[in-house]
């Protein structure tokens, strides 16, 4: 196989270098042959004012294609720049079944068998279904800190409000936070490092932060988050890199002593100050919850 890509790199060599002779050597013959062409054609129309006018016109139009074309690529160069400066690697349209492709195999090489995380409303599109983009990177990840919404809280009735679809109620999204922390509360059977945080304001991002590499949507009032663009910024050692701010602002929000942690194996909210010690710890009512 080496062998004939050697033999095919070597033709393909010889060839340029065949072709680029002969069009060397037929350049003094086909000058010669435009100059008597291009005479004989203008003394036909040096006279023909309305053809001339056309060219002109011709001209004109593609000089303007032309001029457009360059400054549009040099706006597209400069905001690839601006792009890249910021680290957003790619982005992936709702839409795009190759880009929503490429992603979510993007998630689970920078997901597995690594620290995930995730800030989600209820987690259940995003790890509990099977066919969601993480559902495999949660259970074969090394550990996971993963937030999402407090089912009794007033940032998930206002979202449940807020989206105007048949098929979401307040009461379909506690069923689908009760199914997600069912299905962590599994993980953790199974030694998993799987920390839950409930959060009780109206959702902003959703963030997943995995290895040098942040996937985000954010949450629009009235529209579902799965019809919104997903950026996916990576891990760049100049300032202007946005992976940096949006890593700091999970950090913020886990760290917040006003959100509880969600006691997986004894299904209590425990309650930290800001040196992480322990403050109080009340009961969840899980299955009271997702019946309500």
């Amino acid at each position: 196989m080496q062998l004939l890509k050697n033999v095919s790199h070597i033709l393909y060599h010889i060839v340029v270098v065949v072709l680029s002779a002969a069009i060397a050597l037929s350049l003094p013959f086909t000058a010669r042959f435009l100059s008597r062409k291009f005479l004989g054609y203008w003394a036909l129309i040096e006279n023909e004012k309305i053809f001339l006018v056309s060219i002109e016109v011709g001209a004109a139009v593609l000089l303007i294609i032309l001029f457009n074309f360059i400054v549009k690529n040099v706006k597209r160069r400069k905001l690839a720049g601006l792009a890249e400066e910021a680290g957003l690697y790619t982005l992936g349209r709702a839409k795009g079944l190759i880009e929503h492709s490429r992603i979510r195999k993007l998630k689970e090489k920078h997901g597995v068998a690594r620290n995930v995380m995730l800030i989600g409303s209820t987690g259940f599109t995003t790890f509990v279904d099977p066919a969601s983009d993480l559902h495999q990177v949660i259970q074969k990840c090394r550990g996971a800190k993963i937030m999402l919404l407090n089912p009794s809280g007033e940032g998930a009735s206002s979202r449940a409000r807020s989206i105007q679809s048949p098929d979401i109620s307040l009461e379909s999204f506690r069923e689908q936070i009760s199914r997600s922390i069912e299905f962590l509360k599994g993980l953790k059977k199974v030694q998993k490092d799987i920390r839950l945080k409930l959060y009780h304001d109206v959702p902003l991002l959703k963030l997943a932060v995995l290895g040098d590499y942040v996937f985000l949507r954010h949450y629009h009032h009235g529209v579902d988050v799965r019809k919104l663009p997903e950026f996916v910024f990576r891990h760049l050692s100049n300032p202007g890199c946005l992976y940096n701010p949006f890593y700091q602002y999970f950090l913020d929000r886990w760290h917040d002593p006003a959100l509880p942690e969600y006691e997986l194996e004894t299904d209590e909210l425990i309650y930290r100050d800001k040196a992480g010690n322990e403050v109080k710890r009340e009961k969840f009512e899980l299955s009271a919850l997702a019946q309500a």
